[in-house]
């Protein structure tokens, strides 16, 4: 990795070793280039490491731009709280009021379409979606027998309806989510906007994938379809991250108090999932022994984006990184931050690790989640397994509050799943959420 640098206002020893630290973690996760960004409230350190494309072998820069994936819907709600902030919504009003696409769907307000609690499915995948607009894409995706449950009872993490936050958007403002974001927000914040698709004014990273076969490192293509946009379609560097995630943290006058608290707020149906302990109407929410700390992640083909912030404090980390392989490379280094912060950074929410696993023979069926189906199956002593769209199934290990650890069937070792439902009325199973989103039981 020839291309490193760091620089540090107090503690370069300190900043040196995380430097040689953070080579040679993205050397051993085969991640060609990677950023950081912490603020602590009173000092910054940066770092940037390794390539923004292999194949040109074009070095990582400071400013280098990322594509952010699912971390492009914080910038996205944080739009839609600034236009509440000026009287032009209501984050209580039925988004039919202000989109027609959403007019088969009364109850769905604007506070749940930003909190995963409106009960719309995931959307269609990227390649599925191109070539169609974001109106005809949100008739097919927010039909009525589309629901996964009633609206504002429940979580299911979901693209569609951040594609219809940046429609609202666009609808309030009269102008396109990218034009838009960029007047209310990229610009106060001083980051030079990059919209996949859009012009380039600044140096890009592209993605990366590993050769299972040889071992090389591959270019990742961009396939996000524009309709999804708002969903994941931003650029940015780690210390544009940081600067956003000050904002977040009520250290910025970008983001009034009330707009930066409210996005931190914690909606009583976004309970806990195996992507965060809660959710605001833009961020989730992390529970440690100390102050909660707040953030989103985001993946896009190849790349794997991470913002942390703890607002007690001011404490902000951002990172990116250019491989798929870029998410353990993450939970490495915020494990290795433990040394300069003082306290842990929650990388990720942790398996239940309850114990042993009780069987729980009556949640075998077929579950859908938009056109993504997921069927559970029990064996003989009534321990199930999930497949997902005709995958090989994993096993899963639940617990007697119906929450579950997904199994890895070589070492055995758990990672956070989720749970199933059940249904208020009857009594009976009749939903699994797993990885953040909720499927419905399909007859």
């Amino acid at each position: 990795m020839p291309y490193t640098t760091a620089t540090a206002v107090d503690r370069p020893r300190l900043a040196d070793e995380l430097t040689s630290r953070l080579d040679a973690l993205a050397a051993a996760h085969q991640v060609p280039g990677a950023q950081l960004a912490v603020d602590t409230g009173s000092q910054v350190i940066t770092w940037h490491t390794g390539l923004a494309d292999a194949a040109t072998a074009t070095p990582f820069t400071a400013d280098t731009a990322v594509p952010l994936g699912s971390l492009t819907k914080p910038y996205t709600a944080a739009a839609v709280l600034l236009l509440a902030e000026d009287g032009d919504l209501d984050l209580d009003d039925p988004v039919a009021e202000h989109l027609p696409e959403l007019r088969a769907l009364p109850a769905v307000t604007v506070r749940q379409l930003l909190s995963h609690t409106a009960g719309l499915p995931s959307g269609p995948d990227s390649d599925t979606a191109a070539g169609t607009t974001r109106a005809h894409y949100l008739a097919r995706a927010c039909a009525p027998d589309e629901l996964l449950f009633d609206p504002g009872t429940d979580f299911s993490y979901s693209n569609a309806g951040y594609v219809a936050a940046g429609h609202l958007v666009a609808a309030v403002t009269g102008m396109e989510w990218a034009e838009a974001l960029r007047v209310l927000l990229l610009d106060p914040l001083g980051t030079v906007p990059a919209v996949l698709g859009g012009p380039v004014r600044r140096a890009l990273a592209g993605g990366h994938a590993v050769n299972t076969a040889s071992g090389e490192l591959r270019p990742a293509r961009q396939n996000l379809a524009p309709a999804e946009a708002p969903a994941g379609a931003l650029l940015a560097s780690a210390v544009d991250l940081m600067v956003f995630g000050r904002a977040l943290a009520g250290r910025s006058e970008v983001l009034p108090p009330a707009v930066a608290d409210l996005l931190r707020t914690v909606e009583p149906a976004a309970g806990p999932s195996a992507l965060a302990d809660g959710w605001g109407p833009g961020l989730a929410a992390y529970r440690t022994a100390g102050p909660t700390w707040y953030g989103h992640d985001g993946n896009a083909q190849g790349t794997s984006c991470h913002l942390r912030i703890e607002p007690v404090s001011g404490l902000v980390v951002a990172f990116t990184g250019n491989a798929g392989a870029a998410t353990a490379l993450w939970r490495d280094v915020a494990a290795e931050l433990a040394r300069f912060t003082g306290r842990p950074v929650p990388a990720t929410v942790p398996a239940a690790r309850r114990g042993p696993g009780v069987p729980l023979p009556e949640s075998a069926g077929r579950y859908r989640n938009g056109g993504t189906e997921y069927l559970v199956a029990t064996g003989p002593d009534g321990s199930p397994t999930l497949s997902v769209d005709g995958d090989l199934p994993l096993p899963l290990r639940c617990y007697p509050d119906l929450s579950c650890d997904l199994v890895d069937p070589d070492s055995g070792l758990l990672q956070a799943g989720g749970g199933f439902r059940r249904d208020p009325a009857g009594g009976a199973i009749d939903r699994l959420q797993i990885s953040g989103r909720t499927a419905r039981r399909v007859s």
